[in-house]
């Protein structure tokens, strides 16, 4: 496993990314748990992000695809609105201890 961040540096209702080599990562905090994603949209295989870090919708409790605004839920990457409802966000497996938060590399 790969360490991402400190814990604290990702926040409750809010999300980040992490550069990789070969691949991009997001990470999202909801009600104290992290899930990590693969960075890549499944309708088109771009990145989510419109902005670094910026991964959720308005209200942040959906991750949102900028290219289209499909919407996923956080806690599955199931898509639930947009043009691939039914596909998923890849899921990485992660885990959080004393020193931060890791994903598998």
């Amino acid at each position: 496993m790969i360490r991402l961040c400190a814990s604290d540096e990702l926040a409750e209702g809010c999300s980040r990314g992490f550069a990789l080599p070969g691949r991009s990562l997001l990470a999202v905090r909801r009600h104290g748990r992290a899930y990590v994603y693969l960075n890549r949209c499944p309708h088109r295989g771009v990145p989510l992000e419109w902005q670094p870090d910026r991964f959720l919708d308005d209200s942040n409790s959906l991750i949102q695809c900028a290219t289209h605004g499909a919407l996923f839920l956080i806690e599955s990457g199931e898509c639930v609105s947009g043009p691939c409802p039914g596909t998923q966000l890849q899921a990485i497996e992660c885990r959080e201890d004393d020193q931060g938060l890791w994903a598998e590399a």
